[in-house]
């Protein structure tokens, strides 16, 4: 039974993947909840008032659409349409990443500030993907919420071992995961894991969208939900009414558990670090030093030093050790989001050079668990931990790794970015996964589809670099390519006028940007730093009242979805 006083946003753990290295606000705070257990599946979108100002119903579908397997329940919300209805266009479906983030709490979060970005025009739709949360089945793989923390435990040098730490890390990971498989197996007693991919998902889709009377899908996904948006599309080519796609996910690097492309950008985006720091000048960036190749050289003693000397922390919420796991991964954060974590990263790393580990420890800290140790795991709602790995391995071809054959991966990786020993994880992960689906989806995609896609990519993503973006639209004839210029992780790192003023047009009027575009955002990765405040301020100055609205909505938005787009180090993506 869910909780009828509050849900907790974030007790997964936080990781690398808590973008600007801190919870935000909007995450950290208590939501209030709805009692989604009072609501009866149905074959309609039969619409019950929830939390304040939101409609919620839970859609009954078919667990498998092939054959008879029995339903699933999917939660979903609305954020109603405030227009008349003659100008009404439709619901407009969001998923923010993961795979496993809620689109219920995002929408219940930022209902307001995407019905700002989108237009009253619209019901802003979020809708929890089968497994996840507040739909049903509900995915876990432990049997109580205790057994469940030991598992998934939250400091970053315990959860995700950088595998260039010692030679026994590969081997210790494949052993857990393999487990993992075993343990899953056990517990899928209904044996609906096989049922959780991303092909199913795709057709719940459709489905929320004739509920709403409609025939075409209007949909935005990000990280992820790129790759949920793009398998959509060549599964329902004619039922494409409005697709944006943005931080795209690579489907044959997805669907063959292969995503070493996706690291082709992530020395370029920690360069943008090195290159803001010397920009910003002392005043502005705590780990200046006159040179990009000086700051580079200054963070890689930093690394050798904690890799010799971790460095203890004890506080008043929790305690650990900042080593050279927890390091990298700390670093690796920072890239998802910069315009958000770049001026507390180098702060963090002034302190670490200084001696002082805490600030660089505080930023991922959760508190201790506490629990009661009997609750069943079902009670706990954000299950991104199992929901990623059910549909991420789920989804991809049988990968029948040997402890030898991931240590020849991560050689390879290692020869396109340093960041290899963080990002090879995802292999280790679905090595011993052996729940698959016979005739699920594994590509390829594309096709002539009933309007063109908007793909969004940025010129330095760290885990969905621009050159899948390329791609994705070449696959979809008539589509376009907007690219933005800035470091991070979707579009989302930054507002925008240009780039999530096309977005608005794209879904309000039918129009795409022209081929070719680039958009610059409107924010500074070191806004202390030298010239930098008067610069924003004259530019700020400059904004219509409706400019600025959409800039605060965007930077809301980005705040709360950054994070859920890449949530753990398992779910990175």
């Amino acid at each position: 039974m869910i909780s009828p006083s509050f849900v907790k946003w974030v007790t997964t753990g936080l990781t690398i993947s808590s973008i600007g290295l801190s919870i935000p606000a909007a995450l950290a705070q208590e939501v209030p909840t709805f009692n989604w257990e009072t609501l009866t599946p149905t074959a309609n979108l039969n619409w019950t008032s929830c939390y304040s100002g939101f409609q919620c119903s839970l859609l009954e579908v078919p667990l498998d659409y092939s054959s008879d397997k029995g339903n699933a329940s999917i939660a979903v919300v609305r954020y109603p349409a405030t227009a008349s209805k003659s100008d009404y266009l439709g619901p407009i479906l969001f998923n923010p990443g993961g795979p496993g983030g809620s689109g219920v709490t995002t929408i219940v979060s930022l209902g307001a500030e995407f019905a700002e970005l989108m237009g009253p025009q619209f019901d802003i739709v979020g809708f929890d993907p089968r497994g996840v949360s507040f739909s049903k089945p509900f995915v876990s793989f432990f049997n109580t919420a205790a057994e469940r923390q030991i598992w998934t435990p939250s400091d970053l040098n315990l959860r995700y071992p950088s595998l260039n730490t010692t030679s026994e890390v590969t081997s210790n990971q494949w052993s857990q995961f393999q487990l993992i498989s075993q343990l899953a197996q056990e517990r899928d007693t209904e044996d609906f894991f096989q049922y959780m991919t991303t092909d199913n998902v795709a057709r719940d889709m459709l489905r929320i969208t004739e509920a709403f009377g409609f025939e075409k899908l209007q949909y935005w996904g990000v990280s992820y939900g790129s790759l949920l948006g793009v398998t959509f599309a060549t599964l329902f080519p004619d039922k494409v009414g409005r697709i944006a796609i943005d931080g795209i996910m690579d489907w044959e690097a997805w669907y063959s558990a292969n995503l070493t492309g996706s690291m082709m950008d992530t020395d370029k985006t920690l360069q943008t670090f090195f290159d803001g720091c010397v920009a910003a000048g002392p005043d502005g960036c705590a780990f200046y030093a006159p040179t990009a190749s000086e700051i580079a050289s200054n963070l890689d003693a930093l690394t050798e030093s904690i890799r010799a000397e971790p460095f203890p922390v004890l506080t008043s919420l929790s305690h650990g050790i900042v080593d050279y796991s927890f390091f990298r991964n700390y670093i690796f954060a920072a890239l998802y989001s910069p315009y958000n974590a770049f001026v507390g990263f180098a702060h963090g790393l002034a302190q670490l050079s200084a001696g002082n580990a805490t600030e660089a420890y505080t930023a991922n800290q959760v508190p201790e668990f506490e629990c009661d140790c009997d609750a069943p795991a079902t009670a706990f709602t954000q299950n991104i931990y199992e929901s990623q790995i059910v549909t991420s391995c789920g989804d991809a071809s049988v990968a029948n790794d040997s402890i030898t054959d991931l240590r020849e991966f991560y050689a390879n990786e290692a020869k396109l970015s340093s960041f290899a020993d963080i990002w090879a994880l995802w292999r280790v992960h679905c090595s011993g996964w052996k729940v698959h689906r016979e005739g699920r989806f594994l590509g390829p995609v594309g096709g002539n589809t009933s309007f063109p896609l908007l793909v969004i990519g940025n010129t330095a993503d760290p885990v969905t670099p621009i050159a899948w973006a390329r791609k994705a639209s070449g696959l979809f004839p008539g589509s376009v390519l907007l690219t933005q210029d800035s470091p991070g992780h979707t579009s989302l790192v930054a507002p925008s006028l240009c780039t999530h003023g096309a977005l608005r047009a794209y879904f309000q009027n039918s129009t795409l940007p022209a081929a070719g575009t680039v958009c610059a955002v409107d924010a500074e990765l070191f806004p202390g730093g030298a010239n930098a405040t008067a610069t924003a301020s004259a530019k700020r100055a400059l904004l219509l009242t409706e400019e600025s609205k959409l800039i605060d909505a965007v930077r809301a938005i980005g705040d709360v979805v950054s994070p859920i787009a890449s949530m753990g180090r398992v779910n990175r993506v």
